[in-house]
């Protein structure tokens, strides 16, 4: 099978670690790889009494762009995945939810990241306050029929490849009509 015959790590932030390793598939010939070690994240599929998707439109440095994604982000050292969701959900939306139902997880780039994001869908939405965030990243909430987000994809202004996976498991191939 494959071994890691060499691990170095060659670069650590408060948000990630970079590792090179030399891996052996058997062939005796080591080739190298890059890991990135982050966070996991959930993500939060928000479905409002009308049926409609609440999503936050963010700026996303890396991307230089102002994309709609669904609310969500890293769990905290010692958080639950549902925790880190219900917690994403007020700060991002000001919204909290009767039902967090966890579906499942995706890898974000499982050849070169160990980082999972955890899908949820929330219903019973009830706004408490207004979102309340330690950055400027995110704009505002929008609320979003299942046309609308087709056409958001289409256009290019929903671009996150977890968003595009998660709204494709958990609200355009369930049941909501809207």
């Amino acid at each position: 099978m494959f071994t890691i015959t060499k691990h170095l790590k060659v670069y650590q932030s408060a948000w990630l670690k970079l590792y090179e390793e030399l891996v052996d598939s058997g062939t005796g010939k080591p080739e190298l790889y890059n890991k990135i070690v982050t966070f996991n994240t959930s993500h939060i599929i928000p479905i409002l009494d009308n049926g409609s998707l609440l999503m936050v439109e963010a700026y996303r440095h890396g991307a230089r762009e102002y994309l709609f994604e669904l609310p969500g982000g890293f769990i905290e050292s010692g958080e639950k995945p549902r925790e880190a969701a219900r917690r994403e959900l007020l700060e991002e939306t000001g919204y909290t939810s009767k039902v967090m139902k966890y579906l499942t997880y995706s890898f974000t780039w499982p050849g070169r990241s160990t980082q999972k994001n955890y899908i949820f869908l929330a219903t019973g939405l009830t706004k408490k306050s207004r979102p309340r965030l330690e950055s400027l990243e995110i704009l505002k909430n929008v609320e979003m029929t299942k046309k609308q987000i087709l056409h958001e994809i289409r256009t290019g202004r929903i671009r996150s490849a977890s968003t595009i996976a998660a709204i494709t498991l958990g609200y355009l191939l369930s049941g909501n009509k809207r």
